[in-house]
């Protein structure tokens, strides 16, 4: 599933320092000055899964495969980015081809690092890269808008429609709000249709990433805070990140990388939970397969039903789906094997209408 999340934000406030973390690599240039990431750089990362080790052990697969999720380090942003400041139209453009956004927002003081606006402000930083997106969003309405008005004037009907849907969008981008704080009041056909026609930037979902220093570890700092209440306010989820430590920890295994971590007061690198939530911001669940052979982490939109589920792994397997034989892991672990579930009657048996649910442990039964 090739679903991307954005790694967006000023210049100087880690986010190349975080990508080459993710990636556990220096593949993304990291340096103190701006503009230093010019083409975005992109990188598949593994989803972390404790449960698929798990039913991995009690199975006794020869092989583990996980899922993935892809991660895009976008060029940083500066105020009148809309306007071409900073090559900004480039790197919006590459912001419109991501599914989910990331916004990175420095969150620590050091002299020797220099901030673009000249001073540490995350909030203020999180607002002017939104203020460049909804320019840009405002942008696309208007030339949008222009075209589709001289079509509806010759009584076109599709014209018409597509105007109606655009005369909602602008007034809340002329008032300078993003569209994504209108989502559960706009019509859902407008929605569908901005999602669909103009992969306006504002409608993507955001995931905030507080940037601390090493000192502010586990808890943060006031900084991280007033990020933390302002994710709260844009109804967004927020995590806290150390880029400097996570880039540290690349490299290292086992006990060297536990008690570094313990040093810190955290039981796991930071990554995890952003990879995760940046997971769950685009709706994704994950199912498995598992056996002997192999145990197997798959990903899906949430609201797939088993048929279509069945095609991730083999078309065959959606062609001629018969039903799907299900337990989730809460009631896996229980009994703790398949051939424990299915003596106990536990495995279930779905239809064509089941929506497979987070860490459903599936078979497939198919005829072609």
């Amino acid at each position: 599933m090739a679903l991307s999340v954005g790694i967006v934000g000023l210049p100087n406030v880690g986010k190349s320092t975080l990508f080459n973390a993710l990636l556990q690599s220096a593949k993304a240039a990291a340096a103190n000055y701006p503009f230093c990431t010019i083409e975005p750089n992109v990188g598949t990362v593994e989803v972390p899964d404790q449960r698929l080790q798990e039913i991995a052990k009690r199975e006794r697969s020869r092989k583990v495969t996980p899922t993935f999720i892809e991660f895009v380090d976008i060029a940083g942003l500066v105020r009148n980015a809309s306007k071409g400041e900073g090559l900004g139209n480039q790197f919006l453009a590459h912001i419109r081809e991501v599914d989910a956004i990331a916004m990175v927002l420095r969150c620590f003081e050091d002299p020797q690092v220099v901030h673009v606006e000249g001073s540490v402000d995350p909030v203020r930083d999180a607002q002017i890269i939104d203020l460049e997106l909804i320019a840009k969003d405002l942008e696309t309405v208007e030339k949008r808008l222009e075209r589709v008005e001289k079509m509806a004037r010759l009584g076109d009907k599709k014209s018409r429609e597509e105007l109606e849907a655009l005369k909602a969008l602008k007034p809340i981008l002329e008032d300078m709000e993003p569209l994504r704080r209108h989502a559960h009041t706009l019509p859902a056909e407008v929605l569908d249709y901005a999602r669909r026609n103009l992969f306006l930037l504002t409608l993507k979902p955001l995931l905030y990433v507080a940037n601390v220093g090493e000192r502010d570890l586990p808890e943060g700092n006031p900084l991280s805070q007033k990020v933390f209440k302002y994710a709260q306010e844009e109804v967004a989820p927020a995590v806290l990140i150390c880029a400097k430590l996570e880039e540290e920890l690349i490299g290292l295994e086992g006990e060297e990388k536990e008690e570094l971590l313990r040093s810190y007061g955290l039981k796991e690198p930071g990554l995890n939970k952003l990879i995760r939530e940046a997971y769950k911001l685009l709706e994704l669940i994950t199912f498995f397969t598992a056996g002997e052979k192999e145990t197997r982490a798959w990903t899906l939109k949430k609201g797939t039903r088993a048929p279509q589920a069945a095609g991730k792994i083999h078309s065959d397997f959606e062609r001629g789906f018969i039903a799907a034989e299900v337990i989730n892991y809460e009631d896996y672990i229980k009994v703790g094997s398949m051939a424990k579930a299915k003596e106990l009657g536990l495995v279930r048996l779905e239809g064509k209408e089941y929506e497979v649910r987070d860490g459903d442990i599936v078979y497939f039964r198919f005829n072609v």
